[in-house]
């Protein structure tokens, strides 16, 4: 139950704001004094609205007090007195909003339905990160999707089987792996990520496998290999749908034989090493294209996670937005942004976000680097989305048939258009890596 203080010495001013917040089943205290304010304050609440001045002890003093009490206690002030200067001494020590009065009783609700609103998700976050075990406090989410994905996780992290997690680029997939790998028993062993889209295939099989002194030109040293330096611990192969014929064969030996054989080398080197792979493709699509081995598919993907876009779960998307604001103000400690009104997080959810997670985290910061007031509002988050979510649909633009390869340039162009050029960007948006965004661009 919803707990509210209200503090005011006019006593039926503050009667009559609690019979109309009890209008939302929100239980209502009133006191008439400062003093009194600050001793109710020892049961739990919610809220706490506040008269400026009340005599020797005035609303300034309960806000101290509130916070003293519970650092994160939404206090709302009320004051008569409409001068600028209190109403910045009350922001700076702390209070959550500032109204005149007259108070229109709507307009305090509405200031009411907001705190009482970032106060809830804010003890959800907490509550999530306190049950979570280690390796998921990373995760954010608490809708019947990702739920499903924690009990996965900490069952498959007992397990020493190979993982295949399947997702559009943006979702989370190296946090998964992660997750698994915190979670379980080879937690205290190293987990060494590697993609197999950002290197050519000479330079991956090198950092996949090792290679010795004078192996190729410039190998001037020796190298283990993360195959080697994550023994004992996890590997993750993220994007193993691009990974080269040659390289899938000698990463299924691996898997096999648990032995690794560097570059130029000819002895093998046994290492302990739980293999999780991930990838945006369809590899079922690429077997049978003759793209992906059958026999590596099969020993990856003993235990298959998949892990559903943002627009499958939007109902995370206010924790979502509350995380990353927290993060983003953390790393741009002197921005003005505080807050982002609950219209705009509402709004977030018309947004289809083809980059998931990973562009609700960018939109979220750019809007703390380049916010100039404490909240983000409605206009500021549309603002912020990108030129495809509000300009008209994809269409061919000719009248005749036209091929595949023709249609996909034509929207790779489209897409660059409405995100500015940025190939980051228009890479999310389109679900694929840079890298092969690039390639793309260079081949049309």
């Amino acid at each position: 139950m919803t707990s509210i203080l209200i503090a005011d010495d006019h006593v039926e001013m503050a009667h009559l704001l609690a019979d109309r917040l009890a209008e939302h089943d929100w239980t209502c205290s009133v006191v008439d004094s400062g003093a009194s304010a600050i001793a109710a304050l020892a049961t739990a609440r919610d809220l706490v609205i506040t008269d400026l001045r009340m005599g020797d002890i005035d609303g300034l003093d309960v806000i101290d007090a509130a916070h003293k009490v519970d650092p994160e206690l939404p206090v709302i002030v009320m004051t008569a007195f409409g001068g600028i200067d209190s109403a910045i001494e009350a922001m700076r020590r702390g209070a959550y909003h500032y109204v005149v009065k007259p108070v229109r009783l709507e307009e305090l609700v509405l200031h009411a339905q907001r705190a009482l609103d970032q106060r809830r998700l804010r003890r959800e976050n907490q509550v999530l990160r306190a049950a979570a075990r280690e390796g998921l406090e990373a995760m954010v989410g608490r809708s019947e999707a990702m739920r499903s994905l924690y009990a996965l996780i900490e069952r498959v992290a007992l397990s020493p089987a190979s993982v295949l997690i399947r997702g559009e680029s943006g979702t989370g997939k190296e946090l998964v792996a992660r997750a698994i790998h915190a979670t379980g028993p080879r937690r205290g062993h190293a987990f060494q990520a590697i993609n197999c889209t950002a290197l050519p295939e000479a330079l991956l099989e090198s950092e996949l496998f090792g290679h010795t002194r004078g192996a190729f030109t410039g190998a001037t040293s020796a190298r283990a290999g993360v195959f080697v330096e994550a023994s004992g611990g996890t590997l993750f192969l993220d994007e193993i749908g691009d990974m080269a014929p040659a390289l899938q064969a000698k990463l299924l030996r691996v898997l096999q034989d648990g032995e690794v054989r560097a570059v130029g080398s000819d002895e093998s080197r046994t290492v302990d090493v739980r293999i999780i792979a991930a990838t945006h493709q369809d590899l079922e699509q690429r077997v049978s294209a003759g793209q992906f081995r059958a026999d590596l598919f099969y020993r990856l993907n003993v235990v298959p996670i998949q892990i559903p876009p943002l627009r499958k779960r939007v109902e995370d998307l206010p924790l979502l937005a509350e995380h990353f604001l927290a993060t983003a103000r953390r790393r741009n400690p002197h921005s003005l942004v505080q807050r982002i009104a609950p219209r705009a997080i509402a709004a977030l959810a018309d947004y289809s976000w083809p980059g998931n997670v990973r562009e609700v985290e960018n939109l979220i910061e750019r809007g703390v680097v380049m916010g100039t007031k404490p909240e983000l509002d409605l206009e500021d988050i549309q603002a912020l989305l990108p030129a495809a979510a509000t300009t008209d649909g994809f269409a061919i633009g000719r009248a005749t048939h036209a091929t595949l390869r023709e249609v996909e340039e034509e929207y790779i162009a489209w897409v660059l258009a409405r995100c500015d050029n940025n190939k980051q960007r228009a890479a999310e948006v389109l679900g694929i890596d840079p890298s092969t965004l690039h390639r793309r661009i260079k081949r049309s």
